[in-house]
């Protein structure tokens, strides 16, 4: 089956910002259902091997959207680099689930250049980490069929969830604290406003009810070996609503065994499984 890549595009947030996005589909084929992918933490649509996660999902039949949070610290012409660290400090909560709906809205507008080819009644979310719990809070919105995450946290909580308040204490008093990419040999930046914000939204940004709240479909995937976000994130967002939900522990570890750059013609065997198993679990609904 020939797989159309439709690389790069720009939608606009909110606030008039672009979010390179790409849309991965199979040819001529119709009424397609739809995933809209979120990267996480410090990731971008292009990590690792995704167009080749990407292409396995249009191989099964889907039209697959990722992009670029508007504040990741990527910019136009260099996707896969955190450039732009203006943005990036100011990144937040709200920010990143104000995107997701822009990403939601361009799809089901009329005017989508693929249109004609979706079934705007199968728009499905997925999130990996930090991706994860935008995709849920973004799925409480009506057009969204359902959902399936990838190591999701269970609180809008990171990084400061293990902070001492030693920590927390200079955070603030400095304002910013610097992470350290051991991949780009970066000190990235992170302000002290993405804890306002999550104190200013806590009841929006609260994972565990918004899951709690839904009546649609929802899958949490979770690797056992995740050094990153324990597995029993996944058991508390199963456990909040166990009648639409489904869990699923496997094997792997925060990323299933991908890294960046992806230098193989395949895809690990734990990425592979949960492909799968996303495939299933979004064909059965």
């Amino acid at each position: 089956m020939p797989i159309k890549q439709d690389l790069n595009n720009i939608i606009l947030n909110e606030d008039g910002l672009s979010m390179a996005t790409d849309y991965i589909f199979p040819e001529g084929k119709k009424d397609l259902p739809v995933i809209i992918y979120t990267h996480g933490f410090n990731g971008f649509k292009d990590w690792g091997n995704f167009n080749k996660i990407a292409s396995a999902f249009a191989k099964a039949g889907f039209l697959f959207v990722k992009y670029n949070l508007s504040h990741n610290g990527t910019i136009l012409g260099s996707e896969m680099e955190f450039i732009d660290l203006d943005l990036y400090r100011k990144n937040n909560y709200s920010k990143e689930l104000s995107d997701l709906l822009s990403v939601v809205k361009h799809v089901c507008h009329d005017d989508f250049k693929h249109s004609s080819i979706i079934s705007q009644n199968n728009i499905y979310l997925l999130g990996h980490s930090r991706g994860g719990a935008t995709s849920i809070l973004a799925a409480q919105d009506k057009r969204i069929a359902g959902l399936v995450t990838w190591a999701s946290i269970a609180q809008c909580t990171s990084p400061w969830s293990r902070f001492t308040v030693e920590k927390m204490s200079d955070w603030k008093e400095k304002g910013t604290f610097y992470y350290d990419n051991k991949r780009t040999n970066q000190q990235l930046p992170i302000d002290y406003q993405i804890y306002e914000d999550y104190k200013a939204n806590a009841d929006v940004l609260d994972l565990k009810k918004a899951v709690h709240a839904m009546q649609k479909p929802m899958l949490f995937i979770h690797g056992k070996e995740d050094p990153a976000v324990p597995y029993e994130s996944a058991e508390e967002l199963n456990a909040a609503n166990p009648v639409y939900s489904k869990i699923l522990l496997c094997q792997g570890d925060h990323v299933f065994s991908r890294k960046h750059p992806w230098p193989h013609d395949y895809l690990p065997a734990e990425t592979k499984f949960v492909v799968d198993q996303t495939i299933q679990f979004i064909q059965a609904q």
